[in-house]
C-alpha cells in the first residue's frame, strides 16, 4: 500500500541539523520535513489481563474497531509473534510485517553521569531482537545524527554506539524524535522506538505539543528507558511525566531503571510486549480528507473475557487534501 503524505506543517522546525546515514556512510545535512503516512490505518495492540498477563491467543473475531464511535471492517489481522500460525486472519498488505527497531540515544551534557549505563543498556537490548529487519540509531544533543543499519551490519551498529560519549552540549530530544518519526513513516511494518535518555530537552526547534501531534499521527510504538538518577529534583517529576506521555500516546511503556537489574525486567516486558503485539488495519468509512484528529477504540469482544486493557495509539490525523493552486 502507498502511503498517503500529509504534512503537518511546523515551520518552526528549521534549523534542526540532521545528519542522515544508510549504513554509515553517505553524510549529508539536510533539513527535517515531518511527515505521517496514512491509507489503510494500521494499529499495534497488545491486550493484557488483570494481572498483567499477555493474551496471545486472539482472533480476528475477537477484536473491534471503532472510529469516532462508528464500527470498522477489518481489511487485515497479523497475530502476534507469541502465537504463531495465520490466526485466523485475512491475508493483506501487511502479511509479513516486518519488524524496524529504532533506538533514540542521547549523548547531550545532561546524560553525562549516565551516559555509559544507557550504552550498556542500549547494545544488551538491541541483541536480544535477532528478529528485526533492520535497526535506525539516531543519536542527539544539539544536532541529530541519524543512521540505519541492516542486520548484517549489526557490529557496526554496536561499535557507534559504543564510541558515543556525552557531549559538552543542549539537549534537543523533542527535534531528535519529529526526525525519527519522519523517517519511520516511510517504512512499511512493525515499527518500535526506545528512548534512551533523561527526558530533558533546551534547544529544540519545536514544541511538546507539537510533538505530540507528530506522535498521534505516527504508528510507531515508543517505549522509554529513562535516566532520572542524577537530575535534579526541580526537574525530575516533569521529565518523568513527560517521558510517561511520550509512552502512552503511542501504546507503549515507560521505565525509569537505576540499576541492569532493574533494566533486565524492562527489557523482559518490552520484549513480551513485541512478541504479544497484534497488527490490524482497516480502511475508514469516513473518506473526508480533513486532517481532523480521530479517536479509535478496540475492544475485546471474545465472550467470557472480563477486566481485559488494550494497550494501543489513541487515534490518528485523517488525510489532508491540498487546497487546489489559486489562479491568478
Amino acid at each position: 500500500m502507498r502511503n498517503l503524505v500529509v504534512a503537518l506543517g511546523l515551520a518552526c522546525c528549521v534549523g534542526t541539523a540532521l545528519t542522515a546515514a544508510v549504513g554509515d556512510g553517505g553524510r549529508s545535512p539536510q533539513q527535517p520535513t515531518f511527515r505521517s503516512g496514512v491509507d489503510v490505518v494500521s494499529f499495534g495492540v497488545t491486550v493484557v489481563d488483570k494481572k498483567g498477563g499477555y493474551l496471545t491467543d486472539l482472533r480476528e473475531g475477537d477484536l473491534e474497531v471503532y472510529e469516532d464511535g462508528q464500527k470498522q471492517a477489518l481489511r487485515f489481522f497479523l497475530p502476534c509473534v507469541a502465537q504463531g500460525g495465520d490466526g485466523g486472519g485475512a491475508a493483506g498488505p501487511a502479511a509479513e510485517a516486518q519488524l524496524h527497531l529504532g533506538a533514540l540515544f542521547d549523548i547531550s551534557g545532561s546524560m553525562e553521569e549516565d551516559i555509559a549505563f544507557s550504552r550498556s543498556a542500549a547494545i544488551k537490548f538491541l541483541r536480544s531482537l535477532s528478529e528485526a529487519h533492520d535497526f535506525t540509531l539516531v543519536d542527539f544533543d544539539t544536532e541529530v545524527r541519524v543512521a540505519r543499519y541492516s542486520q548484517a551490519e549489526f557490529p557496526r551498529l554496536v561499535e557507534r554506539i559504543r564510541s558515543r560519549k556525552a557531549q559538552d552540549a543542549y539537549t534537543a530530544l523533542w527535534d531528535a524524535l519529529g526526525v525519527y518519526l519522519d523517517g519511520a513513516s516511510l517504512q512499511d511494518g512493525r515499527k518500535i522506538l526506545v528512548l534512551y535518555t533523561d527526558g530533558g530537552d533546551n534547544a529544540s526547534k519545536i514544541h511538546f505539543d507539537e510533538l505530540e501531534d507528530l506522535l498521534k499521527a505516527s504508528d510507531v510504538t515508543v517505549h522509554a528507558i529513562g535516566f532520572l538518577e542524577h537530575q535534579p529534583s526541580s526537574v525530575k517529576l516533569e521529565q518523568r511525566m513527560r517521558l510517561t506521555r511520550i509512552t502512552e500516546l503511542t501504546g507503549g511503556q515507560a521505565f525509569f531503571p537505576t540499576s541492569m537489574k532493574d533494566l533486565d525486567g524492562a527489557y523482559q516486558k518490552v520484549a513480551a510486549e513485541i512478541d504479544a503485539q497484534y497488527t490490524l488495519g482497516y480502511l475508514s468509512t469516513n473518506a473526508k480528507q480533513d486532517g481532523t484528529w480521530r479517536k479509535v477504540e478496540i475492544k475485546v469482544v471474545r465472550p467470557g473475557l472480563k477486566d481485559v486493557k488494550v494497550r494501543t495509539r489513541q487515534g490518528y490525523y485523517a488525510p489532508l487534501k491540498e487546497a487546489p493552486p489559486v489562479r491568478k
